[in-house]
């Protein structure tokens, strides 16, 4: 479904005749709204609401993978842990299907859709103790309903998966690493996938829980009633601390008191291993060649050379080379736990 030019054929018309085919009676406004991984529109209705509409990246998940996705938020909101599920949508016209129980995910002329309803906030200011305090209590709730049954289809966060895949792809890739950086890359990148590797098998009996999985302020909506997520599509089984550690920012001092702070609202609803916090800096150390990985693998999306033109000089690869001999400098600390941990 167009893997060589994503979304080459998603005009505006082309979205709102995909809504009307699922059910939805559009009124013609239409606003695209910042999304790098997939295509997401607010999208007026005759009845003057907003829903919002997801276009799935084409090749990215399988349908079982996306309605895992769904049933999981509505798990969350019978369980009555704020997030906005998926709706349920009708097929309206030979070209559109809708699968799952209930048919939460829209095919149109090769494109995959979900709609939700509009749902507002702002981002959470976490150098307030009592929000960061709330968010711990949310993201424990939002555990204890992950943990009471693991993904069968969406993936798992750990070093096999996320880090040696990453690793992997961008060496047999041609066209991304520059040759002046490459050997370097690659023997920094591994020596850093060892050492996580190392502390991921330190934490004997590891539980792993399905997760919101890219937990960072920017994915936290602020309203007066709270917080609450409008997308889960990076869910995946790992570890508590990757919902937590993303929100942590500053001075060692700083981000030693917001943790705190978070693990007070998390244990009040939920217990905490505590081991996992020597999972902190091997958790980083994955999302930074991930990261590296995931711009390569889109850069055949025209939106990506155009947001990060950076991403083929060699200064950016140099720049991560430096980034990862720090990392590697950090979880050779006593007990893989970087001094701010162990005041």
């Amino acid at each position: 479904m167009h893997a060589d030019t994503p979304y080459a054929d998603l005009t505006p018309d082309l979205v709102l005749d995909a809504l009307e085919a699922l059910g939805q009676q559009v009124d013609g406004r239409l606003l695209q709204l910042n999304s790098y991984e997939n295509r997401v529109f607010q999208i007026g209705l005759d009845s003057g609401q907003f829903v919002v509409a997801k276009f799935y990246r084409p090749g990215r998940w399988s349908d079982a993978q996306i309605l895992e996705e769904h049933t999981f938020s509505q798990e969350l909101v019978e369980a009555e842990v704020p997030a906005v599920p998926p709706m349920t949508l009708q097929a309206n016209g030979p070209d559109a299907t809708v699968v799952g129980t209930p048919p939460t995910l829209g095919h149109f002329k090769g494109h995959r859709v979900a709609v939700s309803p509009r749902r507002g906030g702002r981002s959470p200011e976490l150098e307030d103790p009592e929000v960061l305090t709330w968010l711990g209590r949310f993201l424990a709730r939002l555990h204890v309903v992950g943990g009471q049954k693991p993904f069968a289809h969406r993936p798992t966060m750990g070093v096999a998966q996320t880090g040696r895949q990453a690793r992997q792809w961008l060496a047999d890739s041609e066209h991304s690493l520059p040759i002046e950086q490459r050997s370097n890359w690659l023997a920094v990148t591994d020596q850093a996938l060892d050492l996580c590797q190392q502390a991921f098998d330190r934490v004997d009996g590891l539980r792993l829980h399905r997760l919101h999985g890219d937990c960072h302020p920017g994915n936290i909506l602020w309203t007066p009633d709270g917080p609450h997520f409008v997308d889960l599509d990076d869910a995946c089984m790992g570890p508590a601390v990757q919902d937590l550690w993303m929100l942590l920012s500053g001075d060692p001092r700083d981000r030693q008191t917001q943790l705190h702070a978070l693990l007070e609202g998390y244990e009040s609803f939920a217990e905490f291993d505590w081991r996992e916090l020597k999972l902190i800096e091997p958790l980083r150390t994955l999302r930074i060649i991930h990261h590296s990985a995931w711009l390569a693998r889109r850069w055949h999306d025209p939106a990506f050379p155009a947001a990060f033109p950076w991403f083929e000089s060699g200064t950016y690869w140099q720049q991560q080379i430096d980034l990862l001999r720090q990392q590697i400098d950090v979880m050779q600390t006593p007990d893989d736990q970087p001094a701010w941990m162990l005041d």
